[in-house]
């Protein structure tokens, strides 16, 4: 997937539920963007969400983060999975608790079926905490070969989510 490529959108779903919950996504943005080659579009609103598969734990607070890149799909995997490390994100039990999880929802309309990093996201058009932060930063917004995110965010019911604008994201 290396390689020049040129500018284009991407989505980054931003969650945790470990520890100071808002101080992790803070972070999280921090530093996403402190480094080049990723400029900031929008931040959604903040809501806290039940947990969605896995085993029983706290809530999460999400968001979803905009962003312009000509990074390769590849580097971008790198730089995010990197700042959840640097937050204390651990991989050892699947959809557990985390401190920190950084997702890449879309990188433009780009496609992929690599194992390491599947695009679009392979379970975005199921999740609330996704498409509800997402729309809210971008209503047109479409998720290829699955559709526009407010029509899969209204065929998505049960999923807990609570604004929370007492909570704000800055970059």
């Amino acid at each position: 997937m290396s390689g020049l490529a040129a500018q284009r959108r991407v989505v980054l779903s931003l969650g945790s539920n470990v520890g100071n919950r808002m101080t992790a996504l803070q972070s999280a943005v921090d530093a996403l963007f402190d480094a080049p080659g990723l400029e900031p579009v929008a931040l959604s609103p903040v809501y806290e969400t039940a947990p969605v598969g896995g085993p029983e734990q706290e809530p999460f607070l999400n968001a979803v983060v905009t962003a312009d890149t000509t990074m390769p799909a590849d580097v971008l995997l790198e730089r995010a999975q990197s700042v959840e490390e640097a937050l204390g994100r651990v991989r050892d039990v699947r959809w557990g608790p985390r401190t920190l999880d950084v997702d890449i929802i879309a990188v433009g309309g780009e496609r992929s079926d690599d194992p390491r990093l599947t695009l679009p996201h392979p379970r975005a058009h199921e999740r609330a905490f996704v498409l509800r932060p997402w729309a809210d930063v971008d209503p047109g917004a479409e998720i290829a070969g699955r559709g526009a995110v407010l029509d899969l965010l209204a065929a998505v019911g049960g999923q807990e989510l609570n604004r929370r604008d007492d909570l704000e994201l800055r970059v």
